[in-house]
């Protein structure tokens, strides 16, 4: 259980989890997620079994999943959330052996460079790799996040200019 409170606004589920409103009323916009309940008064409100479903979202896509591609996972009777737990675990679990390995190589050349032993070409051959190796991974994941940011942008501007024709007519 998350805490004893049964319900959210948007601008404290937005407090909790680190999303924006803007993010959020998005989501509910394109029907990825939308809370369970309003208030009289038209506000939204989201229950715990809502925020665990935004963790699910949230995990899809920094699984590196364009939205569509995460509703469309979400909404299968086929689903299953361990999946994604499972998925999360080996992508960390493969981060933290990249990140064991590199640091292995810089203790490496640390060692030889305390030792005022010579540095060969290999040592600085096999530390460029695995540091190039990682950089083309952070960097492939980060394009990737920008480009489906860039994505959802486009979508939601194009829905919107939409909207605004639709009216002016």
């Amino acid at each position: 259980m998350i805490t004893d409170k049964k319900f959210w606004k948007i601008g404290e589920l937005a407090n909790l989890t680190g999303l924006t409103i803007r993010t959020l009323r998005y989501y509910d916009q394109i029907g990825l997620y939308s809370p369970s309940d309003y208030s009289s008064a038209g506000y939204r409100l989201y229950n715990e079994s809502d925020i665990l479903h935004l963790q699910q979202i949230l995990a899809l896509k920094n699984l590196g999943l364009p939205l569509n591609k995460i509703k469309s996972i979400l909404s299968d009777d086929e689903y299953n959330p361990h999946e994604i737990v499972s998925l999360q675990i080996a992508q960390l679990k493969d981060n933290i052996r990249t990140q064991q390995m590199l640091l292995k190589e810089l203790q490496n050349v640390s060692t030889l460079m305390m030792m005022e032993m010579p540095l060969t070409v290999m040592d600085f051959t096999n530390l460029l790799n695995m540091m190039r190796t990682r950089h083309k991974t952070y960097f492939s994941e980060r394009r990737a996040n920008m480009e489906n940011y860039f994505d959802e942008l486009e979508n939601h501007l194009n829905h919107s200019h939409s909207l605004k024709h639709r009216e002016e007519k």
